[in-house]
């Protein structure tokens, strides 16, 4: 599988040989819908909270008489029928929204997110990125000349200078291939993926 090698103005130089079992495979929409359901679903956190009729401000006492008022009978104004009364089935801080994706799965549909992207032109392969100090600004300017503007950096190591330049950039992220996910591969417009992190890549997904 050939992948194109862009040069520092971020035009197709050469074209870079990577391994068909992770930038060759076939399209399975329904596998990757899955792992990025299931990415979202386990990054949810239980913070949300309702009260049951136990919990809501009430009294005990009966709202009124029994019989002879016409109305349906009552016993307490914390009832789930009322305005203000408790929810039959509150959702609660513990409620558990994880995913459970089998390992082999989550590699086949990891490598098919590449594979697709690759057929789309928006994955390329550089030599390496690297940046002589923390500056966004030097990081920006050479994104500018590649003509990137959301792009995911795959790299083999990220340095201390790369993360500090890349962090406050809106639309750029930088990270390990460990650190690689399915929502953020499908999100950006662009991905860059260095020599050595293909190798990486290879030894997670093939």
């Amino acid at each position: 599988m050939e992948l194109e090698l862009l040069n520092e103005q971020g035009q197709a130089a050469s074209k870079y040989d990577a391994p068909e079992t992770v930038f060759g495979r076939a399209y399975n929409e329904d596998l990757i819908h899955q792992i990025v359901v299931a990415y979202q679903a386990n990054a949810r956190q239980g913070t949300r909270a309702q009260k049951d009729r136990e919990q809501v401000k009430h009294s005990t006492k009966k709202p009124f008489k029994q019989k002879g008022t016409g109305r349906a009978r009552a016993g307490m104004t914390s009832s789930p029928l009322w305005r203000g009364g408790g929810r039959i089935f509150p959702n609660m801080p513990d409620e558990n929204f994880t995913q459970k994706i089998n390992k082999k799965m989550y590699r086949a549909g990891m490598a098919s997110i590449f594979s697709q992207l690759v057929r789309e032109g928006r994955l390329a392969v550089v030599d390496s990125l690297k940046v002589d100090s923390p500056k966004t600004k030097a990081l920006a300017a050479k994104f500018k000349a590649m003509n990137l503007e959301s792009v995911l950096v795959i790299a083999e190591e990220v340095d201390e200078n790369l993360y500090l330049a890349s962090r406050n950039l809106v639309n750029v992220l930088v990270v390990e291939p460990r650190y690689a996910d399915p929502l953020s591969l499908v999100h950006y417009k662009k991905v860059l993926v260095t020599k050595g992190a293909v190798d990486k890549l290879k030894e997670m997904f093939a």
